[in-house]
């Protein structure tokens, strides 16, 4: 079942800093694919997306290569069924206060 994992990173201000850790978490095994919701001056959203749970110090490891720490780990093992929920939510919350 897909799982993804999001670290908060603190200190990526520009499209470098994300390249870099990108680059790191690539070589953590089971790693599938990455996003980074970068926040220039905040904690930058590192979405990482894979078949099973993934090692968090070797995570954690690969974030401190590329020279950032990592703040926070949240895993959610059921994946897209919780993003696609979530968007369903938000989905019907609009479409509701738009009526009103």
């Amino acid at each position: 079942m897909p799982t993804i994992t999001t670290l908060g990173v603190p200190g990526m201000t520009c499209s470098h800093c994300v390249s870099s850790v990108t680059e790191e978490l690539e070589h953590v095994e089971g790693v599938e694919r990455i996003s980074v919701e970068l926040r220039n001056g905040g904690v930058s959203e590192v979405t990482i997306l894979s078949h099973e749970p993934l090692d968090e110090a070797a995570l954690r490891a690969a974030v401190t290569e590329a020279g950032y720490e990592t703040e926070t780990v949240d895993v959610d093992a059921e994946g897209l069924a919780t993003q696609s929920k979530e968007q369903h939510q938000q989905r019907e919350e609009f479409y509701r206060d738009g009526e009103a």
